[in-house]
């Protein structure tokens, strides 16, 4: 019976080693982010809205939320609230997260580049850009 406890509490072990060396392979980097948000500068700007809404203020922002900004009625009723998970499932398929959304952009497909835009996302918005929107 001992035997038989001291197997699960190694397994639980060994699943909680690989669930955190998991999220640390995911853990984002900022610098790396900020090259990978170049390709979001087609549509999208840190303090102004362009074809797409302004991220300065995104973090804990509801979707279609921006003032004067034309979201389509799918984005407006999604519900989302922005924030790491929330912008990890939209960002890997927005088509697929938000069907009838405007951004037809088809995602960040890689695991560790949306973790490393986010990262840059959240540095971002603590810029003095960022702090002069709010």
């Amino acid at each position: 019976m001992a035997g038989l406890l001291a197997g699960a509490v190694l397994a639980v072990a060994v699943g909680t080693a690989q669930a955190a060396a998991r999220d640390a392979a995911v853990r984002g980097d900022a610098k790396a982010g900020e090259a990978i948000y170049a390709r979001c500068l087609a549509c999208h700007a840190l303090a102004y809205d362009r074809t797409g809404p302004r991220h300065c203020g995104l973090f804990g922002r509801h979707a279609g939320s921006v003032n004067g900004f034309a979201y389509s009625e799918a984005m407006k009723r999604s519900k989302i609230v922005w924030g790491g998970r929330t912008l990890d499932r939209f960002l890997a398929n927005p088509l697929q997260a938000v069907p009838g959304t405007a951004m037809g952009y088809a995602g960040v497909t890689d695991r560790k580049e949306r973790a490393d835009l986010i990262a840059y996302l959240e540095l971002a918005n603590g810029s003095p850009e960022c702090r002069k929107q709010q």
